[in-house]
């Protein structure tokens, strides 16, 4: 990673306030019974498909649920019958903590990548047709570990949004990006880092924010 790409040291009680915080929220959400996880999932997915971001995008990025992550995926089928195209992360080989965003349907070949997290497969020779840069996709909902009411987020840890993401402070084309959570894990405040890319919304089981 060039020195551009570095994050910027954060302060030691930043840096100590999010871990904790983050480890109280992954554990809240692994605590929800798999009954709570599929309600959650369903009144996201509702919320979801009344967002005109949504209903309008036809090429989309999600992800495959991990670690009590709230579960994007029942909007898949929706947003094939309007003619959408739906993409997943791909950790980007040979470099750092970015990501590739691959074509997926239901026959997609999938590997595990090294998080232990299933991705589609990439084929040489064939997978340039099947990935799209991330400024080229019409919308893109992250997983969040946490949010405020502010609309502020925090994710896993690894920066690999935060990486692949930072164009977006800059003019140019760039995918509307909405987090997505369970609403337990909504905090009064986060602990801000200055390189956190800010969202166009937030949405949960029970509400969407804007910030």
């Amino acid at each position: 990673m060039t020195p551009l790409m570095q994050e910027p040291a954060a302060p030691a009680s930043l840096d100590l306030s999010r871990k904790a915080l983050r480890r109280m929220l992954r554990n809240q959400r692994r605590a929800l019974s798999p009954r709570q996880q599929r309600e959650a999932s369903r009144r996201l997915c509702r919320r979801l498909r009344g967002l005109h971001e949504v209903q309008r995008a036809r090429r989309v990025a999600l992800y495959l649920p991990n670690d009590g992550e709230i579960d994007p995926t029942p909007l898949i089928q929706w947003l094939e019958r309007r003619g959408a195209r739906v993409f997943l992360p791909v950790l980007k080989p040979l470099s750092r903590n970015h990501l590739w965003f691959v074509r997926y349907h239901s026959g997609t070949p999938m590997v595990t990548n090294r998080f232990g997290i299933p991705e589609p497969q990439i084929r040489h020779g064939a997978h340039r047709a099947r990935r799209l840069p991330a400024w080229a996709l019409d919308l893109i909902l992250l997983p969040l570990v946490g949010f405020d009411d502010a609309g502020q987020r925090m994710g896993m840890g690894g920066g690999f949004y935060d990486r692949t993401l930072a164009f977006t402070r800059r003019a140019g084309p760039r995918p509307c990006l909405i987090g997505v959570a369970h609403d337990v894990q909504r905090v009064p405040r986060l602990p801000v880092a200055p390189w956190d890319v800010p969202l166009d919304a937030i949405a949960s089981d029970l509400r969407v924010l804007r910030p």
